[in-house]
């Protein structure tokens, strides 16, 4: 029996931005459409800084600091999504500087955020009764940032139309595009991080692929400053799991047509370089819970999915995160959201908020 919950509730969808052009102008768009989003993002990054003061021992300013060791290298690899973070600064009136610490606010705190909860997983035609290709994504943030969930569709004018979830200031990299490449993300702590290229850039140049090859290659990006763990999935029915840290990969393929991840590394390569692993303890219940879930079912459906992304098992670091009464401010967090995607008809359904309380919205992406 599911334990008694008060979460937010979020009768109403997420608001949809409808995006175009070169990136500049897709993020001045984004920014003038979201400007309380991003100005709210802004605000819960400097209290989170702010409140954590006695583990970080860092300022806002000292921050800001720390993020300008890593524009540099955004700035060579991608300098389209750094023209991106420009046009949203400009379009929500915020500094720059501040969104950047934003976008490299887990390298800045040198990946003290304990925000270990988020839960991914996928099947394909082979596992599901109407043969579509489906993934699922817990995203569990600080409650803080609830609020300023929101849709990106895209139409770049270089690159392909793209449907993605984000919220705040942070670049949108949880989604699928027009060429049925999607991607979930994961974090994961490895111990080789460095200053480089930050994580959610990378990312972001994910929704750009027309292949899993190109896909991974964006992932393994030279001098990346660390990683994730990246789900990405394929129309095809292709499942990778691509775990990533500053020096090292490995990529894990879901043969049996399901493949489930949570914020451990799973391979022996990559668990060599997983800093103080006993603290992901919960991650490794999650990620089990969901597994026994996801193969007692021989053909999923959406509703079979949006089932696992209610679980309550484990409470209240379970997968359905109520994780919001930890006396450590870095600790605190929750299920800002959840989605299913079917990437064969192009669908995205969220639930903001916990999805045991709040209703799913279907968005499309009509390319």
């Amino acid at each position: 029996m599911a334990p008694e919950i008060k979460p937010p509730l979020h009768p109403n969808p997420p608001p949809l931005v409808r995006v175009s052009g070169t990136h500049r102008e897709m993020g001045r768009q984004i920014g003038e459409a979201c400007r309380k989003q991003v100005q709210h993002g802004v605000e819960n990054g400097r209290n989170l800084v702010a409140d954590a003061y006695q583990q970080l021992e860092l300022t806002w300013a000292g921050a800001q600091i720390q993020a300008r060791k890593y524009l540099p290298f955004a700035q060579e690899r991608y300098p389209q999504y750094v023209d991106e973070l420009m046009g949203i600064a400009e379009g929500a009136d915020v500094g720059f500087e501040d969104l950047v610490v934003i976008n490299a606010m887990e390298a800045v705190t040198m990946d003290a955020l304990h925000l270990t909860r988020c839960t991914s997983m996928a099947v394909n035609d082979e596992r599901t009764a109407d043969g579509h290709v489906l993934l699922a994504h817990n995203e569990d943030w600080v409650p803080e940032d609830e609020d300023d969930v929101f849709i990106v569709l895209a139409k770049p004018k270089s690159g392909p139309p793209f449907l993605a979830m984000t919220y705040g200031g942070l670049l949108p990299n949880i989604g699928f595009n027009a060429y049925g490449i999607a991607q979930m993300c994961d974090s994961v702590y490895p111990s080789d991080s460095r200053i480089g290229t930050p994580r959610t850039v990378v990312s972001r140049a994910v929704l750009a692929s027309k292949t899993p090859d190109e896909a991974i290659r964006h992932m393994l990006s030279a001098q990346r400053a660390a990683g994730y763990n990246h789900m990405l999935v394929h129309e095809s029915g292709e499942l990778y799991s691509v775990e990533v840290s500053a020096r090292r990969f490995a990529i894990l393929y879901g043969d049996a047509g399901y493949i489930v991840h949570t914020n451990h590394y799973l391979s022996e390569n990559m668990q060599q370089v997983e800093r103080e692993p006993e603290d992901l303890v919960a991650s490794r219940v999650r990620y089990f819970r969901a597994l026994r879930l996801i193969k007692r079912e021989d053909q999923h459906t959406i509703k079979t999915l949006q089932t696992i992304q209610r679980d309550h098992v484990n409470f209240s670091n379970s997968i359905c995160n109520h994780s919001i009464d930890a006396s450590n401010p870095l600790d605190r967090e929750k299920t800002v959201n959840a989605m299913v995607m079917d990437l064969t008809a192009r669908e995205m359904h969220i639930a903001w908020g916990n999805p045991c309380e709040n209703p799913y919205h279907t968005y499309h992406l009509d390319a």
